[in-house]
């Protein structure tokens, strides 16, 4: 059995990435993907805590606990509408190339596939890029797709 860990958020990227897969498991025979959800929330950055009422902190949270459900939900259609066999869907909460590594591990997977925004190296420099620092740090193979 082939594992592939594909990591969503909701976005266009995230859905060619779980395209892009489905693709592989028509030739492969016995492919399983585990879909990956990541949500940071508003209490992993002090900064950003500081600045709010605990209630809204907590609201900021429900709302990307919300969101996280339905990016996973949508997710699993499309993943299903692409023919692939759902072994495990995750929810995960803190940083996100850190959760896609230990749940990679956890779950011990082949391979991790996500999307890419493509912001290119200044956007990189600026935001940082969760694609760029899985693979970095990443014993396995990566997939990007873009």
């Amino acid at each position: 059995m082939f594992k592939v860990l594909i990591a969503v958020d909701g976005s266009e990227s995230a859905s060619r990435a779980i395209a892009a897969v489905g693709k592989m498991a028509k030739s492969m025979n016995g492919l399983e993907a585990v879909l990956l959800c990541v949500r940071t929330g508003a209490v992993l950055d002090p900064l950003f805590a500081m600045d709010y009422a605990e209630t809204t902190v907590r609201q900021l949270d429900a709302d990307q606990e919300r969101e996280q459900t339905a990016a996973l939900d949508n997710a699993t259609a499309h993943a299903k509408g692409s023919g692939l066999r759902i072994g495990a869907t995750v929810r995960a909460y803190g940083a996100i190339p850190s959760e896609i590594l230990r749940v990679a591990k956890e779950h011990a997977v082949d391979q991790i596939a996500m999307g890419t925004h493509g912001r290119g190296a200044l956007g990189n420099l600026l935001l940082g890029s969760v694609a760029q620092k899985v693979i970095h740090q990443s014993e396995l193979p990566v997939l990007l797709v873009r």
